[in-house]
């Protein structure tokens, strides 16, 4: 058993230090916030464009995609680093770490330099057209069409809780091609501008928004897009969307750990119930750093462990969950008080997205849904891990 890494790890995480403490946006430059996780600040767009060039933006990836070609434990490093300074890349996630890792996998040369690339460097922003009204945690059940029509296809119907659409450049957007074939083989993934006439994006609220607002519907109109904005193969957009969430799920559980950290600090018990809740956020924190670490382990080995992530993705949501939760008890009426945020982010600190205990409470919830819900990574362990019958 090897509890350090290795020389080459740790001189990998000495010169992320020192570039990161070189170039780091000062609270002056970062004084303006996004307004939604589509919307990136002129100072933000330069930050992820140095991140890019420099190759510590994906640092996996190729220096033509934002990268050095890191190993596994670099990554985990590299992003260990970040959530301990509560430092972030990009202020348009699902565009960096899903759309233009999806088009990096499974989209043409002319897609990559389209729009991958752009995205990576903050050209532009994307957001994620899956869930629907009748099509949320059973996303091959959606029902918006994408019917061709000579070079283009002609897309009618509906998504929403899409985030940041109304100022995002581009939508990946998952529709029925073929409603003949049984569900989960009928889908396809189209690349589509939200410039593009027929698509109306409409923000509405969330208890925890403020005066911005990042949900949205998104309605298509008699919409054309060009046929060669198809990502991937016809009728197999369910191969891409299952990676897009498989692109959303890797090494997620280093930021349930971060944030748990956030919270042990944070938390005052001052009685023996606190007192036993406390200890299991502490119990909880340490077990997802070591169940993570043993799955890294054998990703690094080159062992496949898909199910270890349903098991990560499952323990630190939840975890997150109750510990937000004991969190606000703690703090009594006072954890009700709701904080404008006026200040900077303080050198990209995270804190400054929360107004207050019950702000971070609700934030929690999402957890357990975004990137697969809880119930459904149940399922997989379920089949996967225990070996139980689907029904």
């Amino acid at each position: 058993m090897q509890l350090t890494f290795d020389a080459d790890v740790e001189a990998f995480r000495a010169e992320l230090v020192a570039f990161l403490d070189a170039h780091l946006p000062s609270d002056a430059e970062a004084i303006e916030r996004p307004r939604s996780s589509s919307h990136v600040p002129e100072w933000a767009r330069r930050w992820q464009r140095l991140l890019f060039d420099s190759g510590w933006l994906l640092p996996g990836h190729p220096p033509e995609f934002g990268g050095r070609n890191a190993t596994l434990l670099q990554q985990y490093v590299y992003l260990e680093e970040l959530g301990r300074r509560r430092i972030y890349r990009s202020f348009n996630p699902q565009g960096v770490g899903i759309i233009a890792a999806s088009l990096l996998a499974y989209g043409t040369r002319e897609q990559k330099r389209r729009w991958a690339v752009p995205i990576l460097r903050a050209d532009i922003t994307a957001s994620l057209g899956m869930s629907e009204p009748g099509a949320g945690s059973d996303l091959a059940s959606l029902k918006t069409r994408a019917v061709r029509d000579g070079d283009h296809f002609v897309v009618n119907g509906q998504k929403v809780w899409t985030s940041g659409a109304h100022d995002a450049d581009v939508l990946l957007a998952f529709v029925r091609t073929d409603p003949g074939k049984p569900k989960h083989q009928g889908i396809s993934a189209l690349m589509i501008p939200t410039d593009t006439p027929g698509v109306v994006c409409r923000p509405f609220a969330s208890m925890c928004d403020g005066d911005d607002f990042d949900f949205n519907e998104v309605f298509f109109t008699d919409a054309r897009v060009p046929a060669e904005n198809l990502v991937g193969e016809l009728n197999e957009g369910w191969r891409v969307a299952t990676g897009s969430l498989g692109h959303e799920r890797v090494m997620l559980w280093i930021g349930y750990v971060d944030l748990l950290h956030e919270l042990t600090i944070a938390f005052s018990p001052s009685g023996p119930v606190e007192l036993d809740r406390y200890a299991t956020l502490v119990m909880d924190s340490y077990a997802l750093r070591l169940l993570g670490s043993a799955a890294l382990a054998r990703a690094a080995r080159g062992e496949e462990d898909v199910p270890a992530q349903s098991v990560l993705k499952l323990l630190g949501s939840e975890a997150l969950q109750r510990a937000s939760e004991d969190a606000l008890n703690a703090a009594g009426v006072e954890g009700l008080a709701y904080h404008a945020v006026t200040a900077p982010f303080a050198a990209l600190d995270l804190d400054s997205h929360y107004r207050g205990w019950f702000d971070r409470y609700a934030r929690s919830f999402a957890a357990t849904i975004a990137g697969g819900t809880s119930e459904i990574q149940r399922n997989i362990i379920a089949e996967r891990v225990l070996g139980l019958p689907r029904n």
